[in-house]
């Protein structure tokens, strides 16, 4: 599922060479709706990461694909400022439930991208290619991959 609502995007239109030249895995972005300020769990699963940036999440799910979630470019030289994290390394989630929460207005202030990436970094060695179309407008209930 989408973590964030927005505007789906191809992640070689990121504006990050690592994202876009899928260096990490491939996935798919969002840009984020403007106001739109929490991340939601694309799958359900463990958290098997969460730097203290809180600035991106890794899940990994019960038949071990490997998901990063990645708030915004750049996001990691905040050192958490504007950051909430509502889990931990080893809770369990489900598809939906909160992850992280950021503050947009200190995103703005700082100029920053928050193009959302979700990227398969193990575990899934398919294409990506989503159910909707890229540019389309998702929500956090829209279903992206099956």
């Amino acid at each position: 599922m989408a973590p964030i609502a927005g505007t789906l995007i191809n992640l070689e239109k990121v504006n990050d060479p690592v994202f876009a030249q899928k260096m990490m895995g491939d996935g798919f972005a969002i840009i984020p709706d403007a106001g739109v300020d929490t991340i939601t769990a694309p799958v359900s699963g463990s958290i098997k990461m969460l730097p203290s940036s809180k600035h991106a999440v890794g899940l990994v799910t019960p038949n071990g694909i490997e998901v990063l979630v990645h708030v915004g470019l750049n996001t990691v030289e905040l050192n958490g400022n504007g950051f909430k994290a509502y889990v931990k390394e080893g809770d369990q989630v489900s598809r939906g439930d909160r992850l992280i929460k950021f503050d947009p207005e200190i995103m703005r202030e700082k100029g920053l991208d928050m193009t959302t990436m979700v990227i398969f970094t193990a575990g899934y060695d398919k294409t990506v290619v989503p159910l909707l179309d890229f540019d389309s407008k998702v929500d956090q209930e829209s279903v992206l991959l099956k």
